[in-house]
């Protein structure tokens, strides 16, 4: 027999022959409830805190279960747990359809030092290849913006804040600008003047997502580099002993030759993007999150939070009010009183309560 009976407390011997003080459910939930989060209480994960509670003397038949269940609802360990960065979603890529039909924007900055000039900020716009889709700067969502768009008839969509994955091609461009950048310069307030040799950098060198440079994209042929004016190359020897005429009959000859290149840059981009997407989905952990869910939104970078080391790494709980297939989420306080931008199902996971 594993139990016995001394006086009127019930008491189970372990496998090591420790004697276990058998409890009932109320004096189970308080010995739980001070192990885990009273005044010594770590804390401790569910598995942890069961042999915890086994350690200091005390048995039930679920305490295992029930400690689970405990330490996984348990506010501070929900709001303090470690920020997940497992994909919550399949990458889902944008595709444009030709060239200058989809753009995307975005705010380098604020730049410190400022240039010499006065200026702070970079804007960069990079063509996706019908929409245009830009970071959530409010310089980008400024009234000006909304006539121009409202003018010319254009489609403006904002990402998700801090969910870069959304307006992936113009923050990769941003990225490699500023590395460009960054080598470049010497004195830093002159950062302005190295830009165009930076975007010349930038466009005459060979995207990995289309096989080809921006450039040869864009005007049928590739760029003279300033070394090949310098050291004259092959193709600049030849150049220089043709004719006027004949130099703008070869030009001509390119630009027809301009939508192969693009179909040949078209198809080895959806080939790159089935690659991303099967590496990109190995990595991903599907987390789905349906209307009237309970959830806690991750801190995000921007949010000043006097408390410093002690910060928390989770807020909420709120209420998921709208799912979209994408993975973008609109929560709610829980007055019922909605957030005024989606966020990414990245950014977000489920409260136990």
């Amino acid at each position: 027999m594993n139990f016995f009976l001394e006086g009127n407390i019930l008491y189970k011997r372990s496998r090591d022959q420790t004697l276990l003080r058998c409890v009932d459910s109320t004096e189970a939930w308080r010995i739980v409830e001070e192990v885990h989060e009273g005044v010594c209480g770590a804390h401790a994960s569910g598995h942890k805190l069961a042999r915890q509670v086994m350690r200091a003397g005390y048995y039930w038949l679920t305490l295992e279960t029930d400690c689970i269940d405990f330490a996984r609802k348990c506010h501070k360990c929900q709001i303090y747990a470690d920020k997940i960065h497992t994909p919550a979603n399949s990458l889902h890529v944008l595709t444009s359809p030709w060239p200058f039909s989809m753009w995307g924007m975005d705010v380098i900055g604020l730049i410190t030092p400022k240039a010499s000039n006065g200026h702070r900020f970079i804007l960069v716009a990079i063509d996706y290849f019908t929409k245009i889709i830009t970071d959530n700067a409010s310089n980008l969502n400024s009234s000006m913006m909304k006539e121009v768009c409202a003018k010319f008839k254009i489609k403006h969509h904002n990402s998700t804040p801090y969910h870069p994955k959304m307006n992936g091609e113009v923050e990769a461009a941003n990225k490699n600008i500023k590395r460009i950048i960054e080598k470049m310069t010497d004195v830093y307030k002159d950062w302005h003047e190295k830009l165009p040799f930076a975007l010349h950098a930038y466009r005459t060198t060979v995207r990995t997502s289309t096989g080809a440079t921006p450039f040869s994209l864009v005007y049928g042929m590739e760029a003279v580099l300033p070394i090949e004016v310098e050291i004259p190359s092959l193709r600049v020897l030849k150049e220089v002993q043709l004719e006027e005429a004949e130099w703008v009959n070869a030009c001509y000859e390119q630009l027809n030759l301009i939508e192969e290149k693009r179909l040949t840059a078209l198809c080895h981009g959806q080939l790159y993007q089935k690659r991303m997407i099967r590496a990109y989905g190995k990595k991903a952990h599907p987390r789905q999150f349906r209307e009237g869910e309970l959830v806690l939104k991750r801190i995000l970078p921007n949010q000043h939070d006097p408390r410093g080391k002690w910060t928390l790494n989770w807020e909420g709980p709120f209420v998921v009010k709208k799912a979209f297939s994408g993975g973008a989420l609109i929560l709610a306080e829980m007055d019922g009183r909605e957030f005024s931008n989606p966020v990414n199902a990245d950014a977000v996971k489920k409260y136990f309560a």
